[in-house]
């Protein structure tokens, strides 16, 4: 398994659990899922897989004709007795409910619209097979989604980030003991992800041999396996080749010889590693801000949009596959932009 690409090895470990998954849910999900598996990502599979365990859970936990059935023993048949009416009762069945684990799970607006869709999706396969006569999930109303306030750092909040992640001045003293054997690993990846907004996932799936410093640029995996170059500035640049120095005298465990960011046990750096220390300086520079990478994301988007004006150059370099996706989220900024050119175009001479 140590010989495929990350990306790869990823997706197979989904496929692996994805697997376990399915054995818990009745055996026409298998199918589903079959069925599904063209038009859909591993990790989008697997979070249906939970999503569908949650509807039959409730199914046998709260609807009066499934009471005393095993999930796995859930027919077919049985879901077209359903209505739009169960399909409501679920919906507030999510808002707040127990786990398997007897945890107390709440649910917001988008947690239950996702939920909903996974089952739509579940619903509209086997309606089009001609096995489910009747689909509820199409007359029922999907929450009403408020929009969420975009969080992203301001031009100073990132020179001030920059600086701490260098010189880690108002670190605890337990972590300035780990600083100085990270703060070159630490700044090249918070540099690199604030100046090309790639996605987290995209970052710790580097190789080293996906660095391109003669053309400047960087390959990496969008979602759906997509192979891209993504190019970066000279303070990118400086900050890479810092790392790449240290990086070269650094000898990785087994397997992870290729990865180009390494933790302090020199396997490949993970996803929870980087949202650890991307909290570690971010609560320090804007204790009042939950920034997360994906707001570092958010910030590169702003300030490409802000500097160039063009939303379709956005939504490419970010991976957007629907413009309207990056419009939404930089739609304040484009009322600042029309707001702008109201005195621009002038009618007569003073």
């Amino acid at each position: 398994m140590s010989d495929l690409p990350y990306h790869e090895q990823k997706d197979r470990e989904n496929i692996l659990r994805l697997r376990q998954l399915i054995k818990d849910l009745p055996p026409y999900c298998a199918r589903y899922f079959r069925g599904i598996e063209p038009r859909t990502s591993s990790r989008t599979r697997i979070a249906y897989a939970y999503d569908l365990k949650v509807f039959f859970s409730f199914l046998t936990k709260e609807h009066p004709a499934f009471s005393g059935i095993e999930i796995r023993d859930i027919k077919l048949s049985q879901l077209d007795t359903l209505h739009s009416v169960d399909i409501e009762e679920y919906m507030e069945y999510l808002k707040y409910r127990f786990n398997d684990k007897d945890q107390e799970v709440v649910n917001k607006e988008r947690g239950i619209i996702r939920k909903v869709c996974s089952l739509k999706s579940f619903y509209n396969y086997f309606f089009r097979q001609e096995e489910l006569k009747t689909n509820p999930l199409a007359l029922v109303q999907l929450p009403k989604l408020h929009d969420k306030e975009i969080i992203r750092l301001d031009i100073d909040e990132v020179a001030l980030l920059l600086d701490e992640v260098e010189r880690g001045d108002n670190l605890t003293k337990k972590q300035k003991a780990f600083h100085e054997k990270t703060k070159i690993r630490d700044l090249a990846l918070l540099t690199l992800l604030l100046g090309t907004g790639i996605r987290v996932s995209e970052c710790v799936g580097l190789d080293i041999q996906d660095v391109d410093l003669k053309n400047g640029g960087i390959r990496i995996h969008r979602k759906g396996g997509k192979e891209v170059t993504v190019y970066f500035g000279t303070e990118v640049e400086d900050a890479l080749l810092d790392y790449l120095d240290e990086r070269s005298r650094i000898i990785p465990e087994t397997g992870h010889e290729d990865a180009l960011f390494l933790s302090l046990q020199n396997k490949r750096i993970s996803v929870r590693s980087v949202e650890n220390l991307v909290k570690k300086y971010a609560r320090i520079v804007t204790p009042l801000k939950k920034i997360t990478p994906h707001k570092l994301r958010s910030t590169y988007g702003t300030n490409l949009y802000r500097e160039t004006g063009d939303i379709y150059l956005v939504a490419d370099v970010l991976g957007h596959s629907d413009v309207n996706t990056t419009k939404k989220h930089y739609a304040a900024l484009e009322d600042d932009r029309r707001r702008s050119a109201r005195n621009a175009v002038r009618l007569r001479e003073s």
